[in-house]
């Protein structure tokens, strides 16, 4: 057999587990999420060797999607670390054989803070599922290794079943795209779902801003001191008028009769301009510039005074997509 024929037979293994993990599924998962759902402190995910690293993968994925947990190593667990189980915890023991003795050796314990315990096992008459108070079965017709030893497709079993299990807590608890950004501040999704305009445009004295009535040439400096291909025209009070943009300059600039000195920014201005609101998500920003073609903002408040202003460049520059 090639290696690529090897290849597809595995996979074929991993995902035939998975389907029939999918197909076995019935009221002991809700009963689960329940179980996860009155949990009032953590969940406390923890197994012994492969089972082990599918579990630290678990809880990773429950905490970040709301959940808040942990992974408890047996053996450390068994050597003093049985002190992160706390009375309201909840406990997810992952084990295909459920037989494994450093995990046995937690269940007293576990029994006496009187937690609920979930397991993932493949032996529906082990120890670990006779202690349990949820038993979801993750049992494998055959391991992909060809000598049916190494754990492959039962370890993916247990990983795939423990993404239901913490998405199917999700949304039980009703989250939505902006909770999960909130727990991914730092990542794309978290700027895309939670930086807004107010957070990244330009205000104060670093908006170029003229009033009605100034020349063209002074506009054309202020637009320069202030390094944005655009400057406002506002009234005294702030309230916005205008926008004279590069590109209006360049038409101005194109007619002979024009003297920059003596022609006035409201004759070439685009008036009412297209403005956006400083709580308006950085995401909606660049979306609009893109279909409306426009490089610049203004930013108004809601009595249409300009609050700032914003360039495609100081959007993109978010990483924002």
């Amino acid at each position: 057999m090639s290696s690529l024929e090897e290849a597809r037979r595995v996979l074929k293994v991993e995902a035939d587990a998975v389907l029939r993990v999918r197909d076995r599924l019935g009221p002991e998962f809700d009963r689960a999420v329940d179980a996860i759902m009155a949990c009032r402190g953590r969940v406390v995910v923890t197994g012994m060797g492969k089972s082990g690293l599918v579990g630290r993968k678990i809880a990773a994925t429950l905490a970040s999607l709301g959940t808040p947990a942990l992974f408890l190593h047996p053996a450390e667990g068994v050597h003093g670390d049985i002190g992160m189980l706390s009375r309201g915890d909840c406990v997810l023991a992952i084990s295909r054989s459920g037989e494994s003795a450093e995990l046995s050796a937690l269940l007293p314990s576990i029994k006496r803070l009187g937690l609920s315990l979930v397991s993932m096992t493949g032996v529906a008459g082990s120890v670990l599922a006779r202690e349990s108070t949820v038993v979801l079965d993750v049992s494998v017709a055959e391991e992909a290794c060809p000598m049916d030893l190494a754990p492959t497709a039962s370890t993916t079993a247990a990983l795939a079943l423990g993404d239901a299990l913490a998405i199917a807590v999700f949304q039980r608890r009703g989250l939505t795209a902006e909770d999960y950004a909130l727990l991914h501040p730092a990542g794309a999704l978290g700027r895309r779902l939670l930086l807004r305009v107010c957070d990244i445009m330009r205000a104060g004295d670093d908006i170029a801003r003229v009033a009605p009535g100034t020349s063209l040439r002074d506009a054309i400096i202020e637009m320069t001191a202030k390094k944005v291909g655009a400057t406002c025209v506002t009234e005294p009070k702030g309230k916005l008028l205008g926008i004279l943009t590069d590109h209006d300059l360049r038409k101005a600039l194109a007619r002979e009769s024009v003297d920059i000195r003596s022609a006035r920014v409201e004759d070439f201005m685009t008036k009412s301009p297209l403005s956006i609101k400083p709580t308006m998500l950085v995401a909606e920003a660049i979306r609009i510039t893109e279909t409306k073609s426009v490089s610049v903002l203004p930013v108004v408040d809601d009595g249409g005074g300009l609050a700032g202003l914003v360039h495609l460049h100081d959007l993109l520059r978010t990483g924002v997509q």
